[in-house]
């Protein structure tokens, strides 16, 4: 059943005083708690959740303000929500007015929330971390890069996945009460020990010989539970995941879309070049930021492996959705190659200059051109500051909310740091001014 979100009090207590004044109205979060419409949030999610029916629900603007802090501040579900009761600050942003020293709610929620509200709710906080800049991220140039995003699995091997795919059949057949010939535990262990000199030569094919015993192993507990399986009424729940195990035994290091992680088969291969680290086992996505105020205007999650050139199709449109000006031209590097112009955004690489180029047409190309290098930094900070080196969120899905979520708080920390600047949010889009040293909000009809 939906809680109503209710509103900051501004009067005061009589028998204690309000959180507000108690804290510094300078800090950040004081600051965006007081810019952000969270009513937004209220009246698009409302459709979600039950209107008479359940156990009433958290606020909508608690869980919203979580999932920020949680990005902002870098934190895992379990530390945003103890971080929660410990810091005023955090309760004031979260909407509310006198201090609460218990859990606002279980760590699960958050992962309850995430499924509730889905990829297009989190596309509409992202929107609102762009609207509140206002002009600043309606450049018509923008700079536009492709990363990595890894996701939490180790390091793949045909060895660790034999050896898990084992286990897993193990744990099965003890979950139902099947009579196993063997279980191979002591076997399994003795392979993996030979398995880890499979890079010296004299005993490479001793580490070769202990691999195809590993996929035998697996095999035949596969057949084993498939012959048992059907007399405790289970075959069919359980064929799907035999066949996927059966598929990841077979796989040959020549082959393509190979699986690489039981529990996250979407995950690929990806070969940026880099020195110190050859291959990258995740997703691609695809960064949009403007070109002199380095906002995030857009953000794409592509869950294949696909050249460059072809991502800015998507990336383009996601950005565009997201203002109210068509981008016009994107400044890329020189992995785009083959692209000039897409809908109706000139592409600008950097190569030789054309000899009917003028000086100034081929300076401006080449302070473009190293304009562009400035988003490299902001794929630095995105890794190391809002989450997006190591993805923990599940699935594609998990995959568009976690890119959502850092670029949002990208936009939401560097709005906290322009404290000179104030916005305020109208039904039809964000009101933009500029005074030095203040920040406030004022009220919409001021302005009717």
């Amino acid at each position: 059943m939906l809680t109503k979100s209710s509103p900051i009090s501004t009067q005061s207590n009589l028998f204690h005083s309000e959180l507000f004044s108690q804290l510094d109205v300078k800090d950040p979060l004081i600051q965006l708690a007081n810019t952000i419409n969270w009513t937004v949030f209220d009246d698009a999610f409302e459709q979600h959740y039950s209107q008479d029916n359940g156990r009433p629900s958290k606020p909508i603007r608690l869980m919203v303000g979580l999932l920020l802090l949680k990005q902002l501040e870098n934190l895992s579900d379990e530390r945003v929500v103890l971080q929660f009761k410990r810091n005023p600050y955090y309760q004031y942003f979260c909407g509310y007015s006198n201090y609460m020293p218990g859990m606002p709610c279980n760590a699960t929620e958050l992962v309850h929330f995430r499924k509730r509200i889905g990829v297009k709710g989190f596309n509409l906080i992202f929107k609102m971390s762009v609207a509140l800049h206002g002009k600043q991220a309606q450049e018509s140039s923008v700079l536009i890069d492709t990363t990595v995003q890894e996701k939490n699995i180790t390091y793949p091997t045909d060895a660790k996945l034999a050896i898990k795919i084992i286990n897993r059949l193990n744990k099965l057949a003890k979950r139902h009460g099947i009579q196993q010939r063997r279980t191979y535990v002591k076997e399994v262990k003795n392979c993996r020990l030979s398995i880890r000199h499979f890079r010296h030569v004299k005993k490479r094919a001793k580490a070769k010989k202990a691999l195809t015993r590993l996929r035998t192993i697996a095999n035949k507990l596969i057949r084993e539970l498939q012959r048992k399986l059907p007399t405790h009424s289970l075959f069919e729940t359980y064929q799907k995941d035999f066949l996927f195990y059966q598929q990841v035994l077979a796989q040959q290091p020549k082959d393509k879309n190979k699986i690489y992680s039981l529990h996250e088969p979407d995950v690929y291969v990806i070969a940026k070049g880099k020195d110190h680290k050859q291959y990258e086992y995740g997703n691609k996505v695809s960064i949009v930021s403007t070109k002199d105020n380095n906002i995030i205007v857009g953000v794409v999650s592509h869950d294949k492996n696909i050249h460059d050139s072809k991502t800015l199709d998507a990336a383009i449109t996601h950005a565009n959705s997201n203002r109210t000006k068509p981008i016009q031209q994107a400044v890329c590097d020189r992995g785009y190659v083959g692209v000039k112009e897409v809908l109706g955004a000139t592409i600008i690489l950097p190569k030789k200059a054309l000899k009917r180029d003028n000086r100034y047409q081929r300076d401006k190309k080449r302070k473009l051109c190293k304009r562009r290098a400035a988003i490299e930094p902001i794929i630095g900070h995105l890794k190391s500051d809002f989450r997006l080196s190591r993805n923990l969120l599940k699935g594609q899905v998990g995959d568009e909310i976690n890119v959502l979520m850092a670029a949002c708080a990208w936009n939401l920390k560097k709005m906290a740091g322009n404290s000179h600047y104030f916005f305020v949010l109208a039904k039809t889009g964000f009101i933009f001014c500029k005074i030095p040293k203040v920040f406030a909000v004022l009220d919409k009809k001021q302005f009717c």
